[in-house]
């Protein structure tokens, strides 16, 4: 059965989910975490586009964004450390009809999960990515990720770090393929949630990187971006994001930037301070993997049954008949 034709199965009731039906849980993240943003975020989009929970999938890794799936009632799959980029997609080539997201934090992605991290920009597979980025490992209790700034003293690092800080937007944008990259931060839900909503609509490897506070481990970090309006440039552009007016009179400033120029928005997502928020680049004419493979089709029981008997049959001792000829059964 195609994707297509499951579509076209007679509702027998109009369906309407509330923003009710997809939370799940109580979140266990500290009082002023980031992560409590981008779960609204997240939940008032499934809410506002009506996605079906038995039709959307959150993968994660591991860390405090990686419970990430704990708190959506839909399907989840808490991955192992660094490895839920290639969890992903694996649904995606096996269930081409499923809404794929993807929460992973700076220390998953970028140091564990970093060649895995790569090849996803080049595949440019059909999913949500969210990089929740504090800085710091927290839910192993502060030590120095690859995003950490520099001189930053942590249980690893007690003297301070000596490298610069990754910055996750200028490798991303370094690589082929790579076909849309945004940056949000949690203190802004407006624009938050104007990034996550564009990332859902873009057919592609949508990679968003999520500035977030960690009140416990870091809680002055970015106090002076918070504090500070003028420590935040807002982009805007017809074919990125618009400022609403109210907004507008906070975060003054701005700059129109074009999503469509990948040479320029590699020169924006350098900038730390002020730290660019909104869409960096998008490029919807780079192919997707699973289309160029070819898996439009759904893996149905019957063809998942079978592809796992042809496997089986390469390594079945099968019973000899009188004449020495492998007998097999039906």
């Amino acid at each position: 059965m195609t994707t297509a034709a499951t579509a076209c199965m007679i509702k027998l009731y109009e369906e309407r989910h509330e923003l009710e039906d997809y939370q799940s849980g109580v979140p266990r993240w500290c009082s002023g975490c980031g992560d409590n943003a981008i779960l609204a975020a997240v939940q008032r989009l499934c809410r506002d586009e009506q996605l079906r929970p038995e039709k959307t999938v959150f993968v994660s890794g591991i860390g405090c964004s990686s419970r990430f799936p704990h708190y959506m009632k839909t399907y989840g799959f808490h991955g192992i450390h660094g490895r839920a980029l290639p969890i992903a997609e694996g649904v995606r080539m096996a269930r081409p009809d499923l809404n794929i997201f993807v929460n992973t934090g700076d220390g998953d992605c970028c140091s564990i999960g970093a060649a895995h991290w790569i090849h996803a920009i080049r595949y440019n597979m059909n999913m949500t990515v969210f990089l929740h980025d504090n800085q710091i490992y927290g839910l192993t209790k502060m030590q120095a990720s690859p995003t950490s700034p520099k001189g930053l003293k942590s249980n690893t690092t007690p003297r301070g770090t000596c490298l610069e800080a990754l910055n996750p937007l200028t490798v991303t944008l370094g690589v082929s393929n790579v076909s849309f990259v945004a940056q949000a931060v949690d203190w802004i839900p407006e624009v938050l949630y104007d990034i996550v909503k564009a990332a859902f609509h873009h057919k592609g490897f949508s990679f968003v990187r999520i500035v977030q506070r960690c009140p416990e481990w870091l809680p002055t970090l970015l106090e002076p971006w918070l504090h500070d309006p003028l420590k935040v440039k807002l982009l805007h552009h017809e074919q990125g994001l618009a400022i609403s007016p109210s907004l507008a009179k906070v975060y003054k400033n701005q700059e129109r930037h074009d999503p469509a120029d990948l040479d320029r928005a590699r020169s924006v997502a350098a900038s730390v301070d002020p730290i660019p928020v909104g869409i960096l680049y998008r490029n919807p004419d780079v192919p997707c993997y699973e289309d160029l493979r070819g898996t439009d089709e759904l893996r149905t029981t019957a063809r998942t049954k079978a592809g796992l008997e042809a496997e089986f049959d390469k390594f079945t001792v099968w019973p000899q008949e009188s004449d020495g000829v492998p007998h097999r059964t039906a």
